[in-house]
């Protein structure tokens, strides 16, 4: 049984991997996918981990704390394969750009992208590299719990919308996931928040606070616009999410 329950967690972190990363991981059953949700802050380490070396490395070259968060911040895209960003661009098209819910939904699944989401992509960028430049410049004892902390609580987010509004269309990525477990979604921001304690000490409760009230928003707009969540919603809310934590954060 024991066994059983370690196979299980081993499989729900290959899936949540696989997914939300551009690791190649074997996966086999995807049945666990929705079930899985409870690991994604765990697989979110990897990419900040990553971040963080990359932007520590480019300190002790002496690059300075510019080129430090820029290459921090081309990690954290490249890994992801920049899903989130698309899930950004793609939600701020549809919701500003459609008077209907049909038609934001029909804009969301365009893959071409507009004025809306070009701007967000660029507003996005800009502040998660001048909040970078600002820790790095504070030094990497800033940086490192900045981003490792960021990526924790960004991805907790996602299975608690998830787990708490319905799929907005009968098609896409969200949907093919399936509707997630209360327990796994509890579970994904009991890790995050743990873990964050360790990171941040009591400043964990700001930057809570801060992943709260955006993760609430962002699914109240989603709920009022287009009925529930899809995968961009997903998406946008870890990339608002990561900022927000990000600026509370600043020395």
């Amino acid at each position: 049984m024991k066994n059983d329950r370690e196979l299980m967690r081993v499989q729900d972190l290959a899936l949540a991997l696989s997914l939300l990363t551009r690791v190649p991981v074997r996966v086999g059953d995807t049945s666990r996918n929705a079930r899985a949700a409870w690991a994604y802050p765990i697989v979110g380490l990897m990419p900040a981990g990553l971040a963080a070396l990359g932007g520590m490395l480019a300190g002790w070259l002496g690059w300075g704390p510019a080129i430090s968060a820029l290459i921090s911040l081309s990690i954290l895209v490249v890994t992801t394969g920049a899903m989130h960003e698309d899930g950004l661009s793609d939600t701020v098209d549809g919701l500003w750009g459609g008077w209907t819910r049909e038609k934001r939904l029909e804009i969301m699944k365009d893959s071409r992208i507009g004025a809306y989401g070009v701007i967000a992509l660029v507003l996005s960028l800009a502040a998660r590299w001048a909040a970078l430049t600002t820790l790095f410049e504070a030094g990497a004892q800033f940086a490192v719990p900045a981003l490792l902390a960021s990526a924790l609580l960004s991805r907790a987010a996602m299975p608690v919308l998830m787990a708490l509004l319905p799929h907005a269309r009968s098609t896409g990525l969200s949907h093919d996931v399936g509707r997630v477990p209360d327990n796994a979604a509890a579970m994904a921001v009991l890790i995050a928040v743990v873990l964050g304690i360790f990171l941040l000490g009591g400043l964990i409760l700001i930057a809570g606070l801060c992943a709260a009230l955006i993760t609430w928003g962002l699914g109240y707009l989603a709920h009022k616009r287009i009925g529930g969540q899809t995968g961009d919603i997903l998406g946008a809310t870890q990339q608002m999410v990561e900022i927000a934590v990000l600026l509370c954060l600043l020395p």
